[in-house]
Formats: C-alpha cells, structure tokens, sequence
C-alpha cells in the first residue's frame, strides 16, 4: 500500500462575506486558484479554515459544499476535531458520508489528558468510522503533544489511521514520529505543519506538509517539494531559505488567520477577508507590515 496522502497541501483559508456569512462563490475561486497551482490536496476546516469558530452545522455545511465544488478534482480532507469525542465521531462520519477522501483529527483541546485518555480518544474514533483518518498534533494550541509510542500503538490497532500534520516546532519530533512509526508503517503519512519544516521533514524521510503558506505562496512549497522529490537539493535549499521567512508574517497577528487572507489578497486573489471573531481583522498598520515581509521575501514587488 503506497503513501495515501502526500506532496503539498494547503490549509484552505474559508471565505466568509463581510456579514459573517459563507461566501461560496469567493470559495471557488480559492479553490480553483490552489488546484491550478499544482497542490496534492485541499484540507479543509482545520485552524485556518476557523473550525473553533464556526457550529457543526456550519462545519457541515462548508464541508458539503467544498466537497461537491471540488468534484474529485483532488484529494480532500476534512477537519474533524473537537473537544469532544461524540462530535469528532459525529462530523467524521458526515464528512465520510459526503465522500471525502479523509479527515484530520486535532486532539482535544482544554483539557490534557492521560495517554490511556488521548489514546482512546482516537480508539474510539477509529472504531467508529470507516475512513482514513489523520491524526493532528498541534501542542502549542491544545496543551500537549501526541507521543510517537501512542501513535504506534494506534497504528497498530487501526489500519485506516494513515498519517499524521505534525504542527509542532521540533525537528526531534518529527524525528521520532518517522523513526518509531513510519519505520515500522512506511505508508503512515508524516506531514509538517509550519512551512519552514517541510525540508526538515521531507529530508528525514517524511512526505511534505499541510502548511499555511500554501494558500499565499503555493509556488514555493510546490516548488520546493518536486525539487527534493528530482534531487535538486540546491533549488530546494533555496527555496526553503525563503518558506524559512514566512513565520515572520505570523507573528503580526495572533490568531494569524487574518494575515494569510490578507497575504492572500496581496499576492494572489482578490478574496473578502472577514475572519470569525473572537479572531479580528487587521489594522491598516498591520496591513502595510504583512505588506513590507512579502516584499522581503520578493512574493510581491518592491515600490
């Protein structure tokens, strides 16, 4: 069995109008910009796309619309997670039903849990729905980390857990997650979350990323990986200098959802950029400073 899921796949951004409302005919033009772009695959509904903002009927709703828009156009995955078991079961088996291609599980967040807690957490999930399921591990937002041994255990037991967006600023980490299970499962996907680790990650034997840029920048993460995957290490090198740059942008504004629709508009659509509160629109100051870092880093034209 090959390698289900990898390459280079965008955190789509949601389009939402300047009312709060879903925006659907902005949607597809997001869409159609990133499949032109060359990406491996659409996640949709994951920290960018304001999952924690948004009902379940919402999430439902957008997951239904992006997955007809689409048509099997490319691969999609569909974030599931929540801070409750019921609901993650609930939303993955909607997706399923919808026909995506996988969804992407965030582990709970408020609560830490035990090991037994969190690895039963996905047990259940996994018992209970059919599809390929990935697991998503973003300790800096949910309070802790997946364990590499918890994902081998998982793995183990459930066949359809097929890979791993490991949102985590640890090379070590990502390390381990591919020396402990992809080792062992060499189809489990192990895919990184932050754009400056996808050369990290792609070198240590890993098999691209789910990262932010992507809906900005594709060219440089799509760029970066096909140079890895033909042994042009030097293009690869060079364009990872540049992806190495990008979290600057995220520190403008926290939550930064904002900035990558802002990004968004300045390099490449004209897309609303209404983000779901408690996340806020950025200044006109923020705005000329996301502009100044896209220009350093030559994804748009210095005056």
């Amino acid at each position: 069995m090959a390698v289900k899921f990898k390459g280079v796949i965008p955190p789509v951004s949601i389009m939402f109008d300047q009312q709060g409302k879903f925006d659907p005919r902005s949607m597809e033009k997001v869409i159609d910009f990133l499949i032109d772009s060359n990406v491996d695959g659409l996640f949709f509904l994951g920290s960018g796309g304001e999952f924690t903002q948004l009902s379940s009927t919402e999430r439902k709703e957008i997951a239904e619309f992006v997955i007809q828009y689409v048509d099997k156009r490319l691969p999609i995955l569909i974030g599931t997670g929540s801070t409750n078991t019921r609901e993650v079961i609930e939303l993955s088996r909607h997706a399923f039903n919808q026909n995506a291609d996988g969804v992407v599980v965030i582990n709970p967040y408020y609560w830490e849990l035990s090991e037994e807690n969190l690895y039963l957490h996905y047990h259940e999930i996994a018992n209970a729905v059919e599809g390929p399921i990935l697991l998503y591990n973003f300790p800096a937002l949910t309070g802790q980390s997946i364990p590499p041994h918890v994902v081998l255990r998982l793995v183990k037991k459930h066949e359809h857990i097929v890979g791993i967006k490991e949102t985590i600023d640890s090379t070590a980490h990502i390390r381990d997650m591919i020396t402990t299970v992809k080792a062992e499962y060499p189809d489990f996907s192990v895919l990184a979350g932050f754009d400056d680790h996808l050369f990290n990650t792609l070198a240590l034997g890993g098999d691209g990323a789910i990262s932010a840029s992507v809906n900005f920048a594709p060219q440089l993460s799509v760029d970066l990986y096909q140079a890895f995957r033909t042994g042009n290490y030097k293009t690869a090198m060079e364009l990872h200098q540049k992806l190495a740059q990008i979290p600057t942008l995220y520190q403008l504004e926290i939550p930064f959802i904002s900035v990558i629709k802002e990004a968004t508009k300045m390099c490449s659509l004209d897309i609303p950029t209404y983000v779901q509160p408690p996340a806020r629109m950025v200044s006109e100051k923020k705005r000329e400073q996301i502009r100044n870092v896209l220009r350093q880093i030559g994804l748009i034209e210095k005056r």
